[in-house]
C-alpha cells in the first residue's frame, strides 16, 4: 500500500472509530509498527490528529489562538453557556475560567445577578464591568495570549488564595480514554489550580471538543462534577463517559 493509501485509510479509521491503535493497523495492512508511527506522526504534524501511547485519538480543532476560536461553533457556546449560567447561584461565588466559552457564560449571566466571579481572564472581567451586583477579582500573572488569560507560578499563587462554591473551567479535549486536555503544559497547571479552589467543577464543552484530544491532561474524571455539553446525547464517547460516572448536563 502507498503512503497517500495508508494516509486515507488512517484518517478515515480515526473518524470511523474515535481512535486508531498502531499495532493493529500494522496487522492489518501487513506493514511494521514503525511504519504506522512515522505516518502518525505526519498526521500529527498537520494537526490531523493527536499521538497518544500506542496510537493516536481525533485532534481538537479549539487549540487555534483566541481569535479563531470566536469563530468556532459560536451556537454550541451560546447552549453551554446558557445551562451554565443557570448553576451560578444569587450571592454565590464562581471562579470562571478563560476562552470563548466561558466568555458566553460571562454575557449569559443577569445583569442583575449578586454574586462573585473570580477569573484569571481580562476578557472576562471586562465582560462583566457593567454587572453592578457582580463582585470581580481578577487574577494577575503572565498573560498567556494565545487563550488570553494570566498563568504561571504568579497565577497559580494567586489561585491558592481564593475559594469559591463553583468552577467552570474550559477544556480543549474530551476523551474517555485521554480524559480532560488543554494544549499548554502552564495552561493545564493553571485549570487544576482553579479548580481546586472550588466546592464543585463543571466542564464546559462544545460539541466540537468531544471525543478529541489534546497534549496536556487537566484532571480525572474523578476530580469534576460534571460536563456540560452540546453533543449529541447518543454519542458514542457521551455514552461512555457515562459508564465513567461522569454526570452529563446536555445543553439543548
Amino acid at each position: 500500500m502507498l503512503a497517500a493509501e495508508r494516509r486515507e485509510h488512517l484518517l478515515d479509521l480515526l473518524a470511523r472509530t474515535g481512535k486508531i491503535v498502531a499495532k493493529d493497523v500494522a496487522a492489518e495492512l501487513g506493514i511494521s509498527e514503525d511504519s504506522v508511527r512515522r505516518d502518525l506522526r505526519d498526521l500529527a504534524a498537520e494537526g490531523l490528529c493527536q499521538r497518544v501511547y500506542g496510537g493516536a485519538l481525533p485532534a481538537s480543532p479549539a487549540v487555534v489562538d483566541y481569535d479563531a476560536r470566536q469563530a468556532v461553533t459560536p451556537d454550541s457556546k451560546r447552549k453551554v453557556a446558557s445551562v451554565a449560567a443557570a448553576l451560578v447561584r444569587p450571592r454565590g461565588s464562581v471562579i470562571l475560567d478563560g476562552g470563548t466559552t466561558a466568555l458566553a457564560v460571562a454575557r449569559a449571566l443577569p445583569k442583575d445577578l449578586a454574586c462573585t466571579v473570580i477569573t484569571h481572564s481580562p476578557t472576562i472581567a471586562t465582560a462583566l464591568i457593567d454587572h453592578p451586583r457582580a463582585e470581580l477579582f481578577l487574577l494577575g500573572g503572565r498573560v498567556f495570549k494565545h487563550s488570553a488569560v494570566t498563568c504561571g507560578a504568579a497565577a497559580v499563587e494567586a489561585a491558592q488564595n481564593v475559594s469559591a462554591d463553583l468552577c467552570l473551567l474550559g477544556v480543549t479535549g474530551v476523551h474517555p480514554e485521554a480524559g480532560l486536555t488543554t494544549g499548554d503544559a502552564e495552561e493545564a497547571a493553571m485549570k487544576r489550580a482553579l479548580s481546586a479552589r472550588a466546592a464543585d467543577t463543571y466542564i464546559l464543552a462544545s460539541r466540537e471538543k468531544i471525543g478529541t484530544a489534546s497534549p496536556y491532561r487537566v484532571l480525572p474524571w474523578e476530580k469534576i462534577t460534571g460536563l456540560i455539553t452540546d453533543a449529541d446525547p447518543h454519542d458514542t464517547a457521551i455514552g461512555q463517559l457515562r459508564t465513567l460516572g461522569v454526570e452529563v448536563l446536555v445543553a439543548q
